[in-house]
């Protein structure tokens, strides 16, 4: 039996430039704690690929279906049904198929990621591949699959609480955790977020990859982030894809109401949804 078949994999989608960076410690503690675990770990290094971020219509292979009226959604689609994509979207395609989990490792970059991975988000995870309006959320393609944010921050944890400068944390992370990962079926583990590493003294930053590696050690075994399932929607057009009346009611009902965090309008505890605190005070000045 071919050992591919047997053993499981892990893709690491890697965004970072500099072999020196901390991101890159943290993909190495990755790599190091998944293969002792017997995983086989893939790595997509952006940067060293020389990913093409833009999504053009040189993605697709022949004659466009509609040439007066480039779509790049629907052609992709069509592309995808008939084999026609690009060689390097579907390299990067047939690495998500073949993964158990997948890890986006990466600084943050305005509130989101480097546009190198955004790109490899608009590319790889083509409509009909990646995702449908018959199957999104939890009864995406991927749900069978998990998938995380692990990353770096600038900002110190403070600024991104709910009384902070920058807001709540689970709130920037919403669009690519829900909006992304999640719409495609991923089962979403809480992010690992290593705050604002550049201003944190060597022993902190010792911790935090010992903190990593702590985690990885259980990571496939955490429950992921819950979402409101697609059985409290009307999925039709014609309703308008909202929730339907008598949950809306009885979700307004209760003591939290309707919001748009995670576990169903009851955010997660912080020490629940965010990892890799600073463990002195010094990292935070």
């Amino acid at each position: 039996m071919d050992l591919l078949t047997t053993q499981k994999t892990v893709l690491i989608v890697y965004a970072h430039q500099s072999p020196g960076s901390f991101n890159a410690a943290v993909r190495e503690v990755a790599m190091e704690e998944l293969k002792e675990q017997g995983y086989r770990v893939v790595v997509s290094d952006l940067y060293a690929m020389n990913f093409r971020a833009n999504a053009t219509q040189d993605d697709i292979i022949g004659d466009l279906k509609n040439p007066e009226l480039f779509q790049y959604g629907e052609e992709t689609m069509h592309a995808w049904m008939e084999g026609r994509l690009s060689d390097d979207i579907v390299a990067e395609q047939r690495k998500v198929l073949e993964a158990e989990l997948i890890i986006f490792q990466f600084p943050l970059y305005w509130f989101s990621v480097p546009a190198i991975m955004k790109g490899w988000m608009d590319r790889v995870l083509t409509q009909g591949f990646a995702f449908s309006l018959q199957n999104m959320y939890n009864n995406g393609i991927f749900k069978e699959k998990k998938a995380m944010l692990s990353f770096t921050t600038g900002a110190t944890q403070t600024m991104f609480r709910p009384d902070g400068i920058n807001g709540d944390i689970n709130v920037t992370l919403w669009p690519l955790q829900n909006g992304t990962l999640h719409f495609c079926g991923f089962q979403v583990l809480p992010p690992q977020v290593f705050w604002s590493p550049a201003h944190c003294p060597p022993p902190v930053r010792t911790a935090m990859l010992d903190g990593w590696r702590a985690r990885l050690k259980g990571l496939l075994a955490e429950k992921p982030l819950t979402f409101a399932p697609c059985e409290l929607f009307d999925l039709t057009f014609q309703g308008g894809f909202m929730m339907f009346p008598k949950v809306k009611e009885e979700r307004e009902s209760q003591p939290f109401g309707l919001t748009t965090g995670h576990h169903l309008g009851k955010p997660l505890p912080p020490d629940n949804q965010i990892r890799a605190q600073c463990a002195e005070p010094d990292c935070r000045k």
